[in-house]
């Protein structure tokens, strides 16, 4: 299967996302212009303290017009390291940092109509060291056990795809007996 892009057009230009109209040819031979909202890549940081608690944060989201309790997350400055956003993100949202960061893989958030590229990293060895937050976030803090973090995802207590995501890409880290054999 062959796609090929014939032409990109921007359609609006915003403070947090552009979106363009970029047009194909599909390997059926026709033409067809599809939506793309072009944002900048992104991490999500499990945080774990010395005694397996983990940190979330929550925060009101206008997309699902509700409060989410989701990890801490930010979008990458231009030309960033993925590593050195999480490590000021985790900073900024948590008012923590890590003496080890491991990262544990990425995801596209929704490809079919957004190119952001999300990493996620394991923090470890947290201590205080807190940054302002960004001026326009409102967040409470929220620890748990991480055993309580695995079975509320389970649960389908966790609204925000990048907390499930995230979640699964650490499980291997973790002892939650969520998976033992009966």
């Amino acid at each position: 299967m062959s796609f090929s892009i014939i032409n990109r057009e921007k359609q609006y230009q915003g403070r947090a996302f552009d979106v363009s109209k970029v047009f194909f040819h599909l390997p059926n031979g026709d033409q067809r212009g599809y939506d793309l909202v072009e944002h900048g890549d992104s991490v999500t940081i499990i945080p774990v303290d010395e005694d397996g608690q983990m940190y979330f944060v929550s925060q009101y989201r206008v997309g699902s017009g509700s409060t989410l309790l989701e990890l801490p997350a930010g979008v990458l400055e231009a030309g960033e390291d993925p590593m050195v956003c999480a490590m000021r993100e985790i900073r900024e949202e948590i008012g923590k940092a890590a003496y080890e960061l491991k990262k544990l893989g990425g995801f596209y958030l929704a490809p079919g109509y957004t190119d952001e590229y999300m990493t996620v990293f394991l923090a470890k060895g947290l201590f205080d060291s807190p940054l302002d937050p960004d001026a326009d976030e409102f967040l409470d803090v929220v620890t748990m056990p991480t055993a309580e973090a695995y079975q509320r995802a389970v649960q389908g207590e966790f609204n925000d795809g990048k907390t499930l995501a995230a979640l699964l890409l650490a499980l291997p880290y973790f002892e939650t007996g969520l998976f033992k054999a009966s």
